[in-house]
């Protein structure tokens, strides 16, 4: 047998991988739309047109990936004061939101990034506190 041809299947075996990948839901920030421990595919970014409002991707965050929502886009400026989320001033439908935030207020500008929160308010570290995340930290969008 040639030696090139267990390389060649091996590179055939794992090349789907370089476009789609699993990555494992760690913590509670996303219920109830993902739940500690679930696995769900991943689309690499590079592979991804530009992120869209209301997408759910895989960010590099301050303290590691997490699994967050796309809400604010580059430009835009988002508010918030309890449990109502603006965008440039627009109140933003959000009925993947089950326990929204009852207290607080801010303002956060985009600028050339993309404001990521996660659905459960109350317990998601999230853009609130990192601010926006650059486009390099989109690492995939959750298929």
């Amino acid at each position: 047998m040639k030696p090139w041809i267990p390389v060649a299947a091996l590179a055939l075996t794992l090349s789907p991988l370089a476009v789609v990948h699993p990555v494992r839901v760690a913590g509670h920030s996303m219920e109830p739309t993902l739940h500690s421990g679930d696995l769900r595919w991943v689309l690499r970014a590079w592979a991804c047109p530009a992120p869209r409002r209301g997408e759910v991707w895989v960010v590099a965050g301050p303290e590691g990936e997490a699994v967050k929502r796309v809400l604010g886009l580059p430009g835009e400026t988002v508010t918030w004061d309890g449990p109502d989320l603006r965008v440039d001033g627009h109140t933003l439908d959000e009925p993947w939101v089950v326990h929204p935030e009852r207290g607080g207020a801010g303002r956060q500008a985009c600028g050339e990034g993309y404001l990521v929160l996660g659905d459960n308010r109350p317990d998601s570290q999230d853009g609130r506190i990192w601010g926006p995340v650059p486009s390099q930290a989109m690492q995939g969008r959750l298929l």
